[in-house]
This record gives C-alpha cells, sequence and structure tokens, in this order.
C-alpha cells in the first residue's frame, strides 16, 4: 500500500472510529445495566434508553445557579471532547489511524487528569457542600490510582519497548509473548483502576445519590439540561475508553494492522464488537456478585491495584535475569 493510501486509509478508519464511539458508548452502558438487571431478577431497561435519557436532557432547559461563573457553563463541553478525543486516539479495531502516532500511554494518562482537574473545578464552583465532597473524593481517587496506571504503563512499555499504543498493539499481536505473569498483574491492576476511575461497583455505585458514598454524583447534582446530557454522555465514553484500552493493552488480537488490508480490518471491527460485549458482561457480572465498599476503603483497593503493578515489573525484571 503506497504512503497516500495508506493516509487515505487512516482518515476513513479515524473517522469510523471517532463515529463508532459516540455511538457505541450509550449501548455498552445500556448492556450493563440491562445484563445486571436479568442476573439481579429484574426485567430492566432496553438498550435503547441511555439513548432516550440524553435525548430527554438535550431538550430540557438549563438551570444554573446563582453564584456560578461561566467556568461552570464551559466545563461540561470540554470534558466531553476531551474523553472523546481520548477515546479516539485509541486503537479499537485497526491500528491504521491518522492520529495513531500521536496515542502514547504517558500522555493519555496526563489527558486524563486534566479531565479529573475541570471535574473537581465543576464541583467546586457552586460553593455547595456537595460538590465539595464529591471534589475531595475525586481527587483522592485520583492521586491513588494514577500512580498504579503508571505501573502498568511501566509494564507494557518495557514489553513492547515503546509507549505508543499503536506498537503495543502490533507487538504484542505480531509477537509471541507467551504468558506472562507480570502481564497477569498489570491487567489485574489496570481492571481495579478502571473500575475506580469509572466509579464503578466496589468503588462507588453509579445508579445511587446516597450523599455518604457518592463520588461523581456529587459533583455533577448542579447540572440539568444539555449540560447533564455532556456530562452523562462523557461518563459513558469514558467507560468504553477505559476497556478499549484494556483490549488495546493486553488483548489486542484480531485488531486490524497495515499488512492487513481492508478484509483484516473489517474483521477488526467484528473482533472488537465481540470482545467489547465480553468486557459488558464482565463487568456486569462483578457488579452483580459484589458489594459496595466503604469510601475509606478505596484507599486500600487502589493501594492493591499500586502493588500489583509494582510487583508486574519486578516479576518482569525477573523473568529477564532467568
Amino acid at each position: 500500500m503506497t504512503v497516500s493510501g495508506l493516509l487515505s486509509v487512516g482518515l476513513l478508519a479515524q473517522i469510523v472510529q471517532a463515529i463508532l464511539v459516540l455511538a457505541l458508548a450509550p449501548a455498552l452502558t445500556g448492556l450493563v445495566r440491562l445484563l445486571k438487571a436479568r442476573l439481579q431478577g429484574r426485567r430492566g431497561a432496553s438498550l435503547v434508553q441511555p439513548y432516550r435519557d440524553l435525548a430527554c436532557l438535550l431538550r430540557k432547559d438549563v438551570v444554573i445557579a446563582e453564584n456560578a461563573s461561566w467556568l461552570f457553563q464551559a466545563i461540561p463541553y470540554i470534558v466531553f471532547t476531551m474523553i472523546w478525543f481520548a477515546a479516539v486516539l485509541v486503537p479499537t479495531f485497526t491500528t491504521v489511524l491518522l492520529l495513531g502516532p500521536t496515542a502514547d500511554l504517558i500522555a493519555l494518562v496526563a489527558f486524563l487528569g486534566s479531565v479529573r482537574f475541570f471535574m473537581a473545578l465543576a464541583g467546586m464552583d457552586t460553593g455547595t457542600s456537595f460538590g465539595g465532597l464529591g471534589a475531595s473524593r475525586e481527587v483522592m481517587i485520583g492521586s491513588l490510582a494514577e500512580p498504579a496506571v503508571l505501573m502498568v504503563i511501566f509494564t507494557v512499555a518495557l514489553v513492547a519497548h515503546s509507549t505508543s499504543l499503536i506498537d503495543v498493539a502490533e507487538y504484542l499481536t505480531g509477537t509471541d509473548v507467551g504468558i506472562r505473569v507480570s502481564l497477569l498483574m498489570a491487567l489485574l491492576a489496570m481492571v481495579m483502576v478502571a473500575i475506580a476511575e469509572n466509579a464503578r461497583i466496589p468503588v462507588d455505585n453509579p445508579t445511587t445519590h446516597l450523599e455518604l458514598t457518592m463520588v461523581h454524583e456529587a459533583m455533577i447534582l448542579e447540572y440539568s439540561g444539555r449540560h447533564l446530557a455532556l456530562i452523562e454522555a462523557a461518563a459513558m465514553v469514558k467507560l468504553l475508553l477505559y476497556i478499549s484500552l484494556i483490549l488495546c493493552m493486553f488483548v489486542p488480537f484480531g485488531i486490524g494492522t497495515r499488512a492487513d488490508g481492508f478484509a483484516g480490518i473489517g474483521l477488526g471491527l467484528v473482533v472488537y464488537l465481540g470482545k467489547l460485549m465480553g468486557g459488558a458482561v464482565i463487568l456486569a457480572v462483578f457488579e452483580s456478585s459484589i458489594a459496595k465498599m466503604r469510601v475509606f476503603r478505596v484507599g486500600e483497593f487502589l493501594g492493591g491495584a499500586l502493588l500489583l503493578g509494582v510487583l508486574a515489573m519486578i516479576y518482569l525484571y525477573i523473568s529477564w535475569a532467568v
């Protein structure tokens, strides 16, 4: 394939991925909710209910607190755009993406950290006690989750000799790395961080509004209308982003590469949809089989993720020494 042809394919794949992320994120959330309801003996809402909720919020008027600044109104747009852009960078069904060279793992962590910063500002901007409570908890979780993510990134980067997601996916698909204890520990650490970052059980319950337990919901209580729709859509895209990131780093089989052509890219799309459904099933089963922990135990939970990340690097060095 020529350079111009590769650029054309990369541009087309990038556009498809940008649309695919927005289209699949509400469906993924709806699938997790439906599976959890069925596992708990309830009928549950349909898969299209998240789309209806977002459409309903977009039609409603916006109510803004009197002491809210312009930043309060701008942050939903900033957060949604940044989360969407980060999700577009992560290779899902192919590594032939126009923006693929910019998909660096360390830069992605910094990008998501900026999103957390803006969300904390939004929670504190109106001056309510709930907003400050949610912002402090969000920052606490982030300060514990980021070191664990960095340990995972360093482990994967040492195996693939790069922090680029494109290089990591292509290396793991084209090289027989075998069964590595270090990668298994890194995978567990990344899953624990993803659960915490997406406010899922056991760290947080995304369906509750109890003031003693909520984290993410406490920061967005003052939002309404299209602003709330953007925040909710960003949360859905963020869940898709973390599942796609885990699939790209640890389960990249089936992803289309430069050598596969259009047929490989199409097959990669089908495989990605299957892996995404598998991730939804695993998440629903996990959340239905475990109870929410106390807020003060979140530090122990993420401390375990950090320990697994450090042990992953240690085992990697031991395997090389042997």
